[in-house]
């Protein structure tokens, strides 16, 4: 196209983000001003993709990292014919209900590849889609799977920590699918990003193994010719576009005053009367629209190619991508986990619930070929590496187990990605006490309802010596105050095959398992016709006689509840043992059910060593807690339950107490 029909192509993007932002009076109306031209280039010349069908399998993914410009992603999904995006839509920016929230929100509005806003995370959530597709690729072929991520990504994105973690794992895995667009801007918030940055981003991108470049990011002769290179590069790449931000308006372009704010009637006047644009909100020269929606509709002979290809498939094999990229588990699975359970019945383990775990995971890997597992290098410790997995790495792209590093941030946040692209289940492990550096992905994967599963190993202060540092104390707790997180905390190997096979199937949140370090003794001892751990809690042993007392414990203190129960009975006083495997799970059953559960002894004692927080909805304000109220110390694991007081004669205390 000529550089006139170009601008009024870009131009209506940025008629309809300020106009957007200008009537709710809320928004980010500088980044859809100053990256038009980069996002006109990339939607009518390069992204694959067909408007009419926004979840075809093999298009390019478009990641918006910087979410705060999000009017840039809606107009393009209006202007080139997203069904669901319409104009009234637009209008309603940032309104309650409509489809245009203030960031992209994946599960809300159709064209949207991933959540984002909080800065950095879209721009590692796709190094796990273009991960995802490079597997995938190396499984079912070429012809099935050969699609390129794109991000745009602003100054915060690169500010961000995890941005760091996130373009290391990149160029170190050569995925050469991935382009970054930079909106080099040199704005933040607060003003010039000189005053607290002055990295070369160029040379920062290079040295981690990318491909990368300065361009004038308004001219789209120099953009045109930066993805071309990039799109024949071997590294992934990143295109620094020096751009203006809100460029147009006559005196806020090129300032932190567009950056967060509406223009102002004056100012919206003067940036539409300077860039030759119509005064009329929300209006788009038919010509123009036609020329956008041409764009559109342009990869639906691209799309029909692929259908054709995969109806050459076999039928096996198309059945099985169809299944992978819905996340619908093989048949198979089920009875693996049958399978194992019987096992284990047969022939207990009286091991860590870590080891557990690789049991299952034994038993999961080959009945479940997209079963994808990692860890933020600890895998000799969190023992979540199956025997029969080979590692991923550029040049051993089918392997199915990953090295993320010390990244843990960057695994969540890839984990997301791989997930979103659709393909494989991830996993990914680290110690318990590192869900603080990986938090923000898992709130994020909570939000947007992304089926992974989190391996937490080292789960309290029965690790032992490592000390305070590393023994969680308030994690539990504050994983479950994530609305649709998943927490479960399995006492022995029955449970943990439970709480994985409950793990594996959910496709609608995310699930932590937090396993121990300690051997613990195995507690199921018979067969149960369903899953026991389904509803959060369940009776594991009753009293002898009316209960007087309910012990409610997790994990290791399962096994502590268990010797309470024996030394109350011995005493005469009868006492059930409630296993809580999850507790927001428990709490989240029908009333009827969560009280048949919790029972009606007068006394009620929790076991857990953890923070109290959370646990009155089962014991009430009045039920005696035995667990922690500060940090943990260092020494052997099991001078640690004493000194804390989180024993079994300490619940027996407790109950007699209450029961006077």
């Amino acid at each position: 196209m000529t550089r006139v029909e170009h601008s009024r192509m870009a131009n209506a993007i940025r008629g309809l983000a300020m106009d957007a932002v200008e009537k709710a009076k809320s928004g980010h109306p500088g980044l859809p001003m100053g990256a038009a031209d980069a996002a006109t280039v990339l939607f009518t010349q390069f992204l694959k993709f067909d408007a009419a069908d926004p979840n075809w399998p093999d298009r390019d993914r478009f990641v918006l990292s910087a979410g705060h410009g999000s009017m840039l992603l809606y107009a393009l999904l209006y202007l080139t014919g997203n069904s669901d995006m319409t104009l009234d839509q637009l209008k309603h920016f940032r309104q309650l209900g409509s489809l245009t929230p203030g960031h992209p929100e994946n599960f809300h509005t159709k064209g949207v590849e991933t959540t984002t806003g909080p800065l950095g995370q879209g721009l590692a959530t796709s190094v796990g889609m273009a991960l995802a597709e490079k597997m995938l690729a190396a499984e079912f072929g070429k012809k099935v799977v050969d699609h390129h991520t794109y991000v745009l990504a602003s100054d915060g994105d690169l500010m961000e920590g995890v941005s760091q973690e996130a373009m290391a794992l990149a160029g170190h895995w050569k995925l050469n699918k991935l382009i970054v667009l930079y909106d080099d801007n040199g704005i933040s918030i607060d003003g010039p990003t000189t005053l607290s940055d002055s990295v070369d981003q160029v040379k920062r991108f290079k040295s981690a193994g990318w491909a990368a470049e300065l361009i004038d990011g308004m001219d789209p002769d120099a953009i045109t010719a930066a993805i071309t290179r990039a799109r024949k590069s071997n590294k992934p790449s990143m295109i620094a576009c020096k751009t203006i931000i809100g460029f147009g308006a006559p005196t806020r372009a090129g300032t932190n005053k567009a950056h967060g704010e509406a223009l102002g009637a004056d100012e919206l006047k003067g940036a539409k009367e300077k860039l030759g644009i119509s005064l009329e909100a929300f209006s788009v020269p038919d010509d123009v629209l036609k020329s956008w929606r041409e764009a559109g509709s342009r990869g639906a002979a691209a799309r029909k190619e692929w259908e054709a290809r995969m109806a050459t498939l076999s039928n096996r094999k198309r059945a099985e991508f169809d299944r992978r990229l819905k996340h619908v588990r093989p048949a198979a699975l089920a009875k693996a986990f049958k399978a194992h359970k019987k096992a284990l019945i047969e022939a207990p383990q009286n091991i860590a619930t870590r080891k557990s775990s690789e049991l299952a995971i034994d038993a999961i890997a080959p009945a479940m070929p997209e079963f994808l597992s990692g860890s933020a290098d600890l895998t000799g410790s969190t023992n979540n590496k199956a025997k029969s997995a080979v590692n991923f790495s550029a040049k051993t792209p089918k392997g199915r187990f990953i090295h993320y590093g010390i990244r843990e941030f960057g695994m969540a946040a890839a984990m997301n990605g791989i997930y979103l692209h659709g393909g494989f289940a991830p996993s990914g492990a680290t110690f318990l006490v590192f869900t603080d550096y990986a938090r923000p992905a898992m709130r994020l994967a909570a939000l947007m309802g992304t089926g992974v599963v989190y391996i937490m190993t080292h789960d309290s202060i029965g690790l032992g010596e490592d000390g305070p540092t590393h023994q969680p104390v308030e994690h539990l707790a504050a994983l479950r105050a994530i609305p649709n997180m998943r927490v479960f905390r399995p006492c022995d190997a029955v449970e943990v095959a439970e709480c994985w096979e409950l793990a594996l199937n959910r496709t609608d949140g995310p699930t932590v398992l937090a396993l121990t370090r300690q051997s613990l003794p195995q507690l199921r001892t018979t067969a149960a016709a369903d899953n026991l751990c389904s509803r959060g809690g369940y009776e594991l042993v009753a009293a002898r006689g009316e209960a007087r007392v309910s012990l409610f414990a997790t994990g290791s203190e399962v096994a502590i509840a268990v010797d309470a129960q024996k030394q109350l009975a011995g005493r005469g006083i009868a006492a059930r043992v409630v296993s809580v495997p999850s507790l927001e799970l428990l709490l989240a059953q029908p009333a009827d059910r969560r009280q048949a559960i919790i029972g009606n002894a007068p006394v009620k004692i929790a076991i857990e060593a953890a923070v109290r927080f959370g646990w009155d909805a089962i014991i009430g304000p009045d039920g005696a807690f035995i667990g922690m109220h500060g940090f943990g110390a260092s020494a052997p694991v099991k001078d640690l339950f004493r000194h804390f007081g989180i024993t079994a004669e300490a619940a027996v205390e407790a109950a007699q107490k209450r029961l006077g």
